[in-house]
């Protein structure tokens, strides 16, 4: 059987009353006492460092992170090379995220993995999905990426857009939920 991490990233349901949620909670536990010296932290250099803390890989020096910064998990979180975090973001990563080099995230930019069933009997369980920014990717200010989601390569979402379905390479996509607006030509 595999355990709960693998089980949330392979998008299965999982129920607060599996017997292995404690462990869940552990890394929750974990994080949030790690968070306030995130977003304590004075200098680029900090927030790398206890970010680097948090998800358990080195943050390379190219990226650029601001305080505050908001994860509930930070387990599954993969950051690559020259990537900009604007302040207030949030990640929900029970899913996994993965940016990838190049990446640029505007301000309060959430990144959700995790869902709940609609069914009222299991909704208090946990469904979760991986969201992939590709290279170069820019998510506008206040956007919402939900779970599943890929934003292809040199995509843009625009400000204040919600996400609910792939985004293919050079587009930009914009609104709620979000559609594409034009083409880039790469």
């Amino acid at each position: 059987m595999k355990d709960i991490f693998e089980r949330l990233k392979a998008g299965e349901f999982v129920p607060l009353t599996d017997p292995e949620f404690h462990k869940v909670n552990d890394v929750v536990a974990r994080t949030l006492a790690l968070s306030p010296a995130l977003n304590a932290a004075t200098t680029v250099e900090q927030l790398r460092e206890q970010l680097s803390n948090i998800i358990g890989a080195t943050i390379d020096k190219s990226t650029t992170l601001f305080a505050p910064f908001h994860t509930n998990f930070g387990r599954f979180i993969s950051i690559g090379k020259h990537v900009f975090i604007n302040h207030a973001c949030s990640f929900l990563d029970m899913g996994g995220i993965t940016l990838e080099d190049h990446v640029l995230l505007g301000p309060k930019v959430n990144l959700i993995t995790e869902n709940h069933p609609l069914d009222p009997v299991n909704r208090r369980g946990m469904i979760c999905k991986p969201i992939v920014i590709k290279r170069n990717a820019w998510v506008g200010a206040g956007a919402t990426i939900l779970p599943g989601v890929t934003i292809g390569e040199n995509a843009v979402v625009a400000a204040g857009a919600v996400v609910i379905k792939d985004v293919p390479a050079n587009t930009v996509v914009g609104g709620i939920p979000a559609k594409i607006l034009k083409t880039i030509e790469p």
